[in-house]
């Protein structure tokens, strides 16, 4: 299997449909899933675990949005500098300026509305982050893809700190 949209019978693309993603991933683990080989010999046994462990890899990579996009760039060559590359546009590094003030004056004030807000008015940037990713994917235009993807991981960043704010708040 050269990839896992081949690993799972699916064309290349951003879009999928996540019920035939899960049939596949249930059809490909029923396959190779260890517990079929339990009196098999110690190779194949091992030649099951690694097919089993690439099918779980495979199937968290397409299932979730944004490892989807990020794999469909590397598969196409390019490579998001995601340690190296830490450019930004400056609006919308401004953009972060303001959630982390309004992250920071929501945890002083240990006010919960305002964690709300910012969590909703993240969500919204996800989705239209996540909705130019597929419109430059699908157009193959998948460098352009990689700059908003680079921005969609800082939301998600952030947004993993928003939810640790609300727990915090929350205890």
């Amino acid at each position: 299997m050269d990839n896992h949209f081949a690993l799972f019978q699916m064309a290349p693309g951003f879009a999928i449909d996540s019920a035939q993603l899960d049939a596949a991933y249930r059809e490909v683990q029923g396959r190779v899933h260890p517990d079929k080989f339990a009196s098999a010999t110690d190779a194949e046994k091992r030649v099951a675990m690694q097919w089993a462990t690439r099918a779980n890899e495979a199937y968290q990579t397409l299932k979730n949005p944004l490892k989807r996009a990020m794999y469909l760039c590397e598969l196409n060559g390019v490579d998001l500098g995601i340690e190296s590359n830490t450019a930004m546009p400056t609006v919308f590094l401004m953009q972060q300026m303001e959630w982390r003030e309004a992250l920071d004056d929501a945890r002083a004030a240990k006010n919960l509305n305002a964690l709300e807000q910012l969590d909703v008015e993240l969500n919204v940037t996800r989705r239209a982050e996540l909705d130019k990713i597929a419109a430059l994917l699908e157009q193959s235009q998948f460098a352009q893809a990689g700059e908003q993807i680079r921005q969609l991981m800082f939301v998600e960043k952030f947004g993993e700190e928003v939810a640790r704010a609300f727990e915090v708040l929350e205890a």
